[in-house]
């Protein structure tokens, strides 16, 4: 049986955490931003959690999840 491959734009827009956690990027913030004060510039920094529907579709894409920390 060949190795499963993992998705590899999808390993490039999620991170997971050493706990299992899959994140994400922050949506929002690449243009047409100059309208936004700089408090909400500020919040979409950093990286936030899928909601569980969403995890099931992305958990796919990472055959070998345990092995990506």
């Amino acid at each position: 049986m060949p190795k499963m491959k993992t998705n590899k734009a999808a390993a490039r827009r999620f991170k997971i955490t050493g706990t299992g956690k899959i994140l994400r990027r922050q949506a929002g913030k690449r243009h047409i931003n100059e309208w936004m004060s700089p408090n909400v510039k500020r919040k979409l920094r950093g990286w936030a959690s899928l909601t569980p529907d969403q995890k099931e579709n992305v958990e796919l894409l990472f055959p070998y999840k345990k092995y990506l920390r």
